[in-house]
């Protein structure tokens, strides 16, 4: 691990000068916030993050979960996963971040892990975490070796010629169908940022993940109430059953009435370069029976323009079946 300098930031504005308004800022040199760490130290370790400027924001307050007087609920950046899946009014109105923040990781993590720490992960795509190998996020301009190299976990949807690397989270996923707000504090101020637009796909510019600029500081994530009736839930596929990433995950929000799709959102995870929201799917769907053949055809729309590699073309079919089953999950009925 390289030597860098650590601050402590006495509140959120103090943080937002110390990272943006340091010396080593100005000069350019990388500056991170440090919260649970779970990332940012692996891959200080490993010499891929390399800040000289490290602004530690664990006392600052951001933990709360706070239900909304409408309905929604307001999370607070630093809210660890565990205590975000087990929340009561998260576990029975949004049953689908509580499955999702369950279903990654390890119990040991999840105490650490935070909430804008899970929202900003990085690929765990092994060219990006290897400093000896060719990538464009870590190193623009460089290339890419997962292009013909190992990429059987990376992404078939929302890739470029310059990075084919996919987004690791469950908690993401999650919060692409519930609507998520991001809540930002900068040097210029406070703005919200919708989530889908909040991760960005990779073009030819991999190393820009998020509009976030620096000196901004994630304070917390609002979630809207779900339609009336609403049903919502999470379905990860992987290698094994515990401590691993996606190789397909489906997170769905459903309202039926009369046997008719009311609203329909559907989020894919480890097949694309960013937390994916389905939109064709929903559109194909929505003011449609739900039937099993209609959910199919909604899940083949889903996965079009899928541009799959070497090693990871099964993906596709992966994805399919993981929306029909998500979908049949949340339905709680055998579609027929």
């Amino acid at each position: 691990m390289r030597p860098f300098e650590l601050r402590r930031a006495a509140n959120v504005q103090d943080a937002v000068l110390l990272a943006a308004t340091s010396p080593t800022a100005q000069q350019g040199a990388t500056v991170r916030y440090l919260a649970g760490g779970t990332t940012l130290l692996d891959l200080m370790k490993l010499d891929v993050e390399r800040p000289a400027h490290v602004v530690q924001i664990t006392p600052l307050g951001l933990d709360r979960i706070e239900p909304q007087a409408d309905g929604g609920v307001s999370i607070g950046a630093l809210a660890k996963n565990a205590d975000l899946a087990h929340h009561g009014y998260v576990q029975r109105v949004y049953p689908v971040l509580s499955e999702a923040l369950l279903s990654g990781a390890s119990a040991q993590l999840r105490n650490m892990a935070t909430t804008a720490g899970n929202l900003l992960q990085r690929t765990r795509c092994v060219y990006f975490r290897d400093a000896a190998m060719r990538c464009n996020k870590r190193e623009p301009g460089s290339g890419c070796d997962a292009l013909e190299g190992y990429h059987r976990n990376l992404a078939v949807l929302g890739t470029s010629e310059h990075c084919i690397a996919s987004n690791p989270s469950d908690m993401n996923v999650a919060l692409v169908v519930l609507d998520a707000r991001v809540h930002v504090t900068g040097l210029h101020g406070n703005r919200e940022i919708p989530f889908a637009n909040f991760h960005l796909v990779p073009k030819d510019q991999p190393h820009v993940e998020t509009p976030l600029v620096p000196g901004d500081l994630v304070t917390h994530i609002t979630v809207p109430p779900l339609p009336e009736g609403a049903r919502s839930g999470y379905l990860k596929l992987r290698d094994r059953a515990s401590y691993e990433f996606a190789l397909a995950s489906c997170a769905v929000v459903l309202v039926v009435k009369d046997g008719i799709v009311d609203t329909i959102r559907i989020g894919l995870g480890g097949v694309a370069t960013k937390p994916w929201r389905a939109v064709t799917a929903e559109t194909q769907l929505a003011g449609q029976p739900l039937t099993l053949a209609n959910v199919e055809a909604a899940a083949a729309v889903a996965l079009r323009g899928a541009e799959p590699r070497r090693d990871n073309a099964f993906k596709i079919e992966l994805a399919r079946r993981c929306i029909v089953q998500a979908i049949r999950n949340v339905a709680g009925t055998d579609l027929t």
